[in-house]
């Protein structure tokens, strides 16, 4: 175990800053099976500095605040069976970008914007 990082974090993990950084903590834990970690918030409640792990991952996030504002990102997943999590994204107030559907590679893929403003693009190798 590396002393210069946590324990069990990967090397490069996505951070993003989202328009309701408790809204995207919720989605991951309701969608993915996000777990939290470490999770820091504001005197006004914001969060400055929250992290999930989703599986083998962690995501890191937090609320957008004046000189640094929301940013869209799109961030890929994969998933034991994408029909289920996309469904399961769109009950915990994920919106459709695309349903999913195999095209011209192995993966079946679909996509949901979550309430923090993130688009998650959900995947499972099926060829």
């Amino acid at each position: 175990m590396p002393e210069w990082k946590p324990d069990a974090y990967n090397s490069v993990s996505p951070y993003l800053v989202v328009s309701d950084a408790k809204a995207t903590l919720q989605f991951l834990q309701e969608v993915f099976g996000g777990k939290p970690l470490r999770i820091h918030a504001r005197p006004d409640g914001s969060l400055m500095h929250a992290e999930a792990r989703i599986d083998d991952t962690v995501v890191m996030f937090a609320d957008a605040t004046e000189g640094w504002p929301a940013v869209p990102a799109h961030v890929h997943v994969y998933v034991p069976d994408v029909d289920a999590i996309y469904q399961r994204a769109l009950v915990f107030g994920g919106r459709s970008v695309a349903e999913p559907a195999q095209k011209n590679d192995d993966d079946k893929r679909g996509g949901v914007q979550d309430p923090g403003g993130t688009t998650w693009w959900i995947s499972t190798q099926v060829g």
